[in-house]
């Protein structure tokens, strides 16, 4: 029984944590639609505006990003390994890449089964090199689907592909706990979160619901080193471990996802629409490469 002790008291740590004096503060506007935060341990933020087909970067302290990448195809989610390789998820070339420090773009999946994914959306690395990423069809892009289903997938570090959930509703936000042996998949439609266990090769067992009933369709989800989870729907919504609603953070526009960064990581960076916003938070997020 001594996990019920340390969940206990890991609960008790939650609890403790306050939300009082948050302040939400908008760093950059004037976009179409912004996604795909990650925050680069160089010390700068990259984030997509997919309608613009970029991706831009955001460095400390500017009030104006600079382009990072022109021609994204369509680039939603990005993020990092551990060799400081970006990775997206693009929605209009509909597939997954890797972008090497000098500029070089490895293409990592864009079929399953021979037909085409439907626009990969959101993506998370493991220290290790396993990836997942989920792949919805939202509005224009389920007029152009080959294959009949939605799906979460694997890549293991020697690049092989499996699908690991074919949810009913739409997969959108990815995310690893702190250990990395959790992974939480956001589901849009059912307004919830699943989360499964990872094995050290990748594989997911023991599906289940984490969250339910959220406020408004859940996009992108992040966690801290305690275990809490920040999620973007209709407002910047975090939970604890257990599913428990701790903070509601409105914000001025309808966040759509969000990552930890600056050189402590305890600043929250959340894309809204047409703006970028931070929040500084007093705990650190889970390192997820």
């Amino acid at each position: 029984m001594r996990w019920l002790a340390v969940a206990a008291a890991c609960a008790g740590c939650v609890l403790a944590q306050n939300f009082a004096d948050i302040k939400v503060e908008k760093v950059a506007g004037g976009f179409r639609f912004t996604e795909g935060p990650v925050w680069s341990r160089e010390g700068f933020l990259l984030f997509s505006d997919v309608p613009d087909n970029k991706i831009l970067k955001l460095e400390p302290g500017e009030g104006k990003p600079s382009v990072f990448r022109d021609r994204s195809e369509g680039a939603n989610g990005n993020t990092f390994d551990a060799q400081g390789r970006l990775y997206s998820c693009e929605s209009v070339s509909r597939r997954v890449t890797r972008t090497d420090k000098k500029g070089t773009i490895e293409v990592l999946a864009e079929k399953w089964e021979g037909k085409r994914l439907n626009a990969p959306n959101d993506i998370v690395v493991r220290k290790d090199g396993h990836v997942w990423f989920t792949d919805p069809a939202f509005g224009a892009q389920a007029d152009h689907r080959e294959l009949d289903f939605f799906g979460v997938y694997h890549i293991t570090p020697k690049g092989e592909l499996k699908l690991i959930a074919k949810p009913k509703g739409r997969p959108n936000g990815i995310a690893l706990s702190a250990n990395g042996r959790v992974l939480y998949v956001a589901n849009s439609d059912e307004r919830n979160i699943r989360a499964y266990d990872v094995d050290r090769n990748g594989e997911v067992s023991n599906e289940r619901i984490a969250i339910g009933n959220i406020d408004g369709p859940p996009d992108g989800i992040r966690l801290d080193e305690k275990g809490n989870l920040y999620v973007t729907a209709n407002a910047l919504l975090v939970y604890a471990p257990d599913g428990r609603l701790l903070t509601k953070i409105d914000m001025a526009e309808t966040p759509a996802n969000c990552t930890f960064g600056d050189a402590d990581f305890q600043t929250l960076y959340v894309t809204a629409r047409t703006s970028v916003y931070r929040v500084r938070l007093g705990v650190k997020g889970a390192v997820q490469y």
